[in-house]
């Protein structure tokens, strides 16, 4: 699979019996559908994060092709809290890419890993320094 932001190929990981595929390059994530649930290990909560997940008609960057589908995924806005965090989501529902460091955000931004053990395998796996999003 390869990379929607820099089209390199994607390496897969896993992590909680959960396959991540990871851009060693400019260090996004893709989960396919599904994984994001089940990496949170409890369904409520995942089903009230998905829910939160409104779709930014007004943002201004350049719309990801889906690794999966090809289709330009919908850039979505993740909970209500400041600033914005945008991630991209595929329109037919195969999955969510983020860019670096999104996902960890998502984890502290709605105290989704109390005991921070996803923070601290997402740490093991990638390094506690994840490389910076590149600009579009």
């Amino acid at each position: 699979m390869d990379c929607p932001v820099c089209t390199n190929a994607m390496i897969t990981l896993e992590l909680e019996e959960v396959e991540i595929d990871y851009c060693t390059d400019c260090g996004g994530i893709w989960l396919d559908a599904g994984e994001l649930e089940m990496l949170l290990g409890e369904p409520e909560k995942a089903k009230l994060l998905l829910a939160s997940f409104k779709i930014d008609n007004a943002s201004t960057e350049k719309p990801r092709p889906c690794p999966i589908c090809d289709k330009k995924m919908h850039k979505v806005i993740v909970g209500t809290s400041k600033p914005t965090l945008l991630i991209d989501k595929c329109r037919r529902g195969d999955g969510l890419w983020f860019d670096a460091g999104e996902l960890q955000d998502i984890f502290t931004r709605a105290k989704l890993d109390p005991d921070n053990k996803i923070q601290k395998m997402l740490a093991d796996m990638f390094g506690s320094g994840q490389k910076e999003p590149p600009k579009d």
